[in-house]
């Protein structure tokens, strides 16, 4: 699957929507396609603080459980409850339905060291090689 362009991502596999200051964050296809099936999601409460390159999410599934790290410094305004209790939704809807958190960003700057999509497809090709 081709990483939808209107996303940035990052080298550990995060995807991020900017709209703004505030980002959507979720976990992009090849990370989900190489966990295997998702069995369970732990995400901050809102209000939480997430620092970029920490982890701030932890995803398991039948082969591993993986920290998730946050791309951008900032605070969690929401979360979504319903990967919470079905993180299932992880392998079947990764750019849709399965949006983690959704951050007010402290440093907008921080966007620009994300990758594009062309340049994140480019990088997980190589990994699968």
């Amino acid at each position: 699957m081709k990483a939808p362009a209107n996303l940035k991502f990052t080298k550990s596999h995060e995807w991020v929507l900017v709209e703004d200051n505030i980002v959507t964050i979720g976990i992009a296809d090849y990370a989900q396609q190489e966990l295997g099936d998702i069995t369970y999601l732990e995400l901050p409460e809102v209000g939480a603080s997430v620092s970029a390159g920490e982890p701030f999410a932890v995803v398991e599934s039948v082969k591993a459980a993986a920290d998730i790290y946050a791309p951008l410094d900032g605070e969690v305004l929401e979360r979504n409850e319903s990967a919470v209790d079905s993180p299932e939704v992880i392998n079947t809807s990764p750019y849709g339905e399965a949006w983690l958190v959704k951050i007010q960003v402290s440093e907008p700057a921080q966007v620009d060291g994300l990758m594009s999509a062309t340049d994140y497809d480019t990088f997980a090709e190589a990994l699968a090689h």
